[in-house]
C-alpha cells in the first residue's frame, strides 16, 4: 500500500527533480501477421498495431493527468521484421514497404517512435536477415518514427563479424543518405547490441521478442535528477551512506513505474510485463547521469575513478529496483548517451571524455556507447571495429552492450551535430584511425566464450 509521506516524496521528486515515467511502450507481437503475399502483409500488421495501440497515447495522458506523474513518451515494439517479413520480402525494397507501413501506423495512433525494424543475427544471417540490414539506410531516411537495431552477438552464440563488418557499412550508409535527402541523421535511430534483452521499452533498441505474449505493456521510468538531489544531502558521506542513499532512491523512483504500469494495464486491458528502472538522461538542466558522477566526487565525468563511481550506481540502482517491483526487466540501470545527456557533452568538450573512456564505462553500465557523433569521413572498417569492441565486451561479461555511432558528414572534431528534442546535441568526437581493415574483413564469426557453456 502507498502511504501519504510517499506519494508527498513523489510529488517533490516530480516538481523539483525531473522525476518521470519515460515511456509508456506497448509490445505487439506480429508473428501472425505473416503472409506470403506483400500487400497482404502490410495490411495485416497495420491493422493489428492499430486495433491494438489505438488507445494507448490517450490512456498514457489521462494516466499522466490523474497521477500528475509525467509521461514522456508513449511508443511501440514489434516482432523482429526480419522474421515477420521473411516470406514476403524478396528484396531490400520489399522490406521499405513495410517500414513505411509500420511508419504510418505509428503516426496515425500518435506514438512517438515504434522499435522492431530489426534483425538478429549473433550466430548467422538468413537472407531475410541480410536484406533487412541493407534496406536500413532507406528505411531510416524516409521514416520518422521507425527505429532499427540489430543483435549481432551474444554470449551464447559468440560474434557473427560478417554482420559487424556489413553494420560498419551500413551506420556509414545511413549517415550519407540522410545528408544528401536533408532529413534526421538516421543513425540516431539505428542501434546494434549484443545480449539484447526482448523486453526493452526504450528506444532505438525496443524490439518485441518472440518469447513475449500477444500484447504487453512495458514502462521505463526514469529518475537521474532525483538520484542527484538524494546525494546532495549526503555529501561527503561514506560509501555504505552513499549506497543506500542510491538504493533508496531507486526503490522510490520504481514503485513509481510500477504504479503507472499496473494502471496502464488495468485501463487497456493489456498484461503487464516489466518495468525497466534505467536512469535516462534528457538534454535537461538538472537530468543528467553525468551529473549524478561529479556529486559522487568527480571534476567531471571521464576523470579517474568514473568506472568505479559508475559501476557503483549502476549496481544500487538494480538492487534497489528490485525490492520495488517482483517484475524488473529491460535494461535497469544507467544510461550514458552522449548527446543526450548535458553533463557528458561538457565533459567530451572539456577532453575529460573520450571514446575509450566510455567503452571502458561501458563494462558496468547498462548499455554502451550511445548517442556519440564521429567524424563524417570515418571509414566504415573503423565503425566496424568499435562496434565489434564493444559486443566483445558484452559477450565477455554476460551483460547487454551496444553502439549508436553517428557520422556526421561534413563535421569534423570540434564540431557540433544538433539532433534536436531528446536526441539533445553533441561534440564531434576523436575515433582513433589506426587501421583494422584486415581484422574486420575475415570472414566468419568469434566464437563464445568458454564460460558461456553452463549446461
Amino acid at each position: 500500500m502507498i502511504n501519504i509521506t510517499e506519494v508527498e516524496e513523489t510529488n517533490a521528486m516530480i516538481e523539483k527533480d525531473n522525476l518521470d515515467v519515460r515511456t509508456i511502450t506497448m509490445g505487439i507481437s506480429l508473428l501472425d501477421c505473416i503472409d506470403s503475399d506483400l500487400d497482404r502483409l502490410n495490411e495485416k500488421i497495420y491493422n493489428k498495431i492499430y486495433r491494438c495501440a489505438k488507445d494507448l497515447v490517450r490512456t498514457g495522458e489521462e494516466i499522466s493527468k490523474d497521477f500528475g506523474i509525467p509521461i514522456v513518451n508513449k511508443r511501440i515494439s514489434v516482432t523482429p521484421i526480419a522474421l515477420v517479413g521473411g516470406s514476403a520480402c524478396h528484396s531490400s525494397a520489399d522490406f521499405v514497404t513495410i517500414a513505411k507501413t509500420l511508419d504510418r501506423v505509428a503516426a496515425d495512433v500518435g506514438v512517438n517512435f515504434l522499435g522492431g525494424y530489426s534483425a538478429l543475427v549473433s550466430k548467422g544471417m538468413t537472407k531475410a536477415d541480410e536484406l533487412l540490414i541493407r534496406s536500413i539506410p532507406e528505411a531510416l531516411s524516409s521514416t520518422n518514427i521507425v527505429c532499427s537495431s540489430v543483435n549481432l552477438g551474444s554470449t551464447r552464440t559468440g560474434i557473427d563479424m560478417d554482420a559487424v563488418r556489413l553494420m560498419g557499412t551500413i551506420v556509414r550508409e545511413t549517415a550519407d543518405l540522410s545528408a544528401k535527402r536533408g532529413v534526421l541523421n538516421g543513425d540516431t535511430k539505428l542501434v546494434v547490441f549484443c545480449n539484447a534483452p526482448d523486453d526493452n521499452p526504450f528506444m532505438a533498441g525496443a524490439f518485441h521478442g518472440v518469447t513475449e505474449g500477444d500484447v504487453v505493456l512495458n514502462v521505463g521510468v526514469s529518475g537521474p535528477g532525483v538520484v542527484k538531489a538524494a546525494l546532495e544531502k549526503v555529501r561527503g558521506a561514506d560509501f555504505e551512506i552513499l549506497s543506500e542513499t542510491i538504493k533508496k532512491t531507486a526503490f522510490k523512483v520504481t514503485r513509481v513505474g510500477q504504479l503507472v504500469a499496473r494502471e496502464a494495464s488495468r485501463r487497456l486491458g493489456v498484461p503487464f510485463g516489466i518495468v525497466d528502472l534505467s536512469l535516462a538522461p534528457t538534454p535537461a538542466i538538472g537530468d543528467s547521469v553525468a551529473d549524478i558522477l561529479c556529486e559522487m566526487g568527480l571534476e567531471y565525468a571521464g576523470a579517474p575513478g568514473t568506472t568505479a563511481a559508475l559501476a557503483m550506481l549502476n549496481d544500487q540502482v538494480k538492487k534497489g529496483g528490485l525490492m520495488a517491483s517482483s517484475y524488473v526487466g529491460g535494461l535497469s540501470g544507467a544510461f550514458i548517451p552522449v548527446s543526450e545527456d548535458q553533463g557528458m557533452i561538457n565533459a567530451a568538450e572539456a577532453g575529460a571524455l573520450t571514446i575509450e573512456k566510455l567503452e571502458a564505462m561501458t563494462c558496468v553500465c547498462s548499455v554502451g556507447l550511445d548517442m556519440i557523433a564521429i567524424p563524417g569521413d570515418t571509414k566504415d572498417t573503423t565503425i566496424a571495429g568499435i562496434i565489434a569492441d564493444e559486443m566483445a565486451l558484452g559477450m565477455i561479461n554476460q551483460k547487454t552492450t551496444a553502439c549508436r555511432l553517428i557520422p556526421c558528414p561534413g563535421k569534423k572534431v570540434g564540431d557540433h551535430a544538433e539532433f534536436g528534442g531528446l536526441l539533445g546535441r553533441a561534440p564531434i568526437m576523436p575515433v582513433n584511425n589506426f587501421g583494422c581493415d584486415a581484422f574486420v574483413n575475415r570472414k566468419g564469426r568469434i566464437p563464445a566464450p568458454v564460460h558461456s557453456f553452463k549446461n
